[in-house]
């Protein structure tokens, strides 16, 4: 029986409003499932006024979920009209809870946007919202326009926002509603991705987290311990660098992928191995190891990002000789990662890496 395949997890796709509204407690700003299943909420105060003077007060939450099936361009965004309460004498019952949402900007601009489900603006009263809490619906940009050449990319703003108006003889103080924040939705067609000969597919534009585990047994273990390392002790990594500062840590230094340009990767790759010989003796290879390098040789900020761009440091990288196998397995990883979370070629995407166990 041979080994056992590596595989990297599924991102999510689903998520109820509870989990939205859970995940946000009563300070985030958004929820972050995965980069194809996000949500974002706000809270609506209403006062009620009888001959101008507050009688009871009532409130509700709004959550705006989007997810993206597996391959799809389609991105569907369920409103959730939760924890409905009231205080003292209101209208409540008849408030008319008005949601809408729709594409605000778009880059590039004469992208088509189609919409489907419920149509927006959807207007319901708050006994309605208590009956049935939610509505869906849906938008997909067409296909032949884009950036980027051939990777058809495009980037837009999707607003959901939320208006109350309350029956008559009733009056409302203070604010009738306001906007809600949504992660931005990005949409392309890149020939290395899942879907390119059907349209290729949409996604949330966020950084992904690659997540490798240092745990006993996983199968990338160490690779894992490497990156730690280079994270942590920089200075005690090879080669030998005073201003040594690996990225891929936080959101302001993320990881791009190098796709498009080969040769670019294997200079990458080239140096690495040539501190390898230098560091670990040309000899490293024996008893089954392999080069392993950090940050990777299919990005940007590789071993060669200082030959590339000026404002890259030298030697702001580690190599270590390390177990051939796990090495092998962690970049099977890293390509299944790269394919299931549609990670680009180039600047407009990123991405960090985080070591579990």
């Amino acid at each position: 029986m041979g080994p056992a395949a590596i595989t990297y997890p599924e991102p999510s796709r689903s998520m109820t409003g509870s989990e939205c509204r859970n995940a946000l407690g009563s300070t985030s700003k958004f929820f972050l499932k995965s980069r194809f299943a996000v949500c974002s909420g706000a809270s609506y105060l209403q006062m009620w006024l009888r001959d101008g003077r507050p009688v009871g007060e009532g409130a509700f939450d709004v959550v705006v979920v989007g997810t993206i099936p597996l391959n799809s361009r389609q991105i569907q965004f369920t409103y959730h009209v939760m924890n409905m309460a009231t205080v003292g004498t209101t209208g409540a019952p008849g408030l008319r809870i008005t949601l809408k949402g729709q594409i605000a900007k778009s880059w590039p601009s004469n992208v088509s946007y189609s919409y489907g489900g419920t149509a927006m603006p959807s207007t319901r009263t708050w006994t309605q919202f208590q009956a049935a809490g939610s509505v869906t619906t849906t938008v997909k940009a067409a296909n032949g326009v884009g950036s980027n050449g051939s990777t058809e990319s495009i980037f837009a703003v999707y607003q959901p926002s939320v208006s109350v108006a309350a029956p008559a003889p009733w009056k409302l103080g203070g604010a009738t509603g306001g906007d809600i924040f949504m992660l931005a939705p990005r949409w392309d067609k890149a020939n290395y991705l899942a879907n390119s000969a059907n349209g290729g597919a949409a996604t949330f534009s966020y950084l992904g987290t690659l997540y490798y585990s240092k745990a006993t047994g996983a199968p990338e273990r160490a690779v894992a311990l490497h990156i730690e390392k280079a994270f942590k002790t920089p200075g005690q990594t090879q080669p030998p660098s005073s201003t040594k500062k690996v990225p891929g840590q936080t959101t302001d230094e993320p990881l791009t992928r190098l796709y498009v340009d080969s040769a670019r990767r294997d200079r990458n790759r080239a140096i690495a191995v040539s501190n390898c010989v230098k560091y670990f003796g040309a000899n490293y290879a024996e008893g089954g190891k392999q080069c392993d390098e950090y940050p990777f040789a299919a990005i940007y900020q590789g071993c060669a990002a200082s030959e590339y761009d000026p404002h890259q440091l030298p030697n702001n990288f580690s190599v270590m000789a390390l177990d051939g196998a796990e090495n092998g397995n962690a970049g099977n990883l890293l390509g299944q990662f790269y394919s299931k979370y549609r990670l680009l070629d180039g600047p407009d995407d990123g991405y960090l890496v985080k070591i579990t166990g």
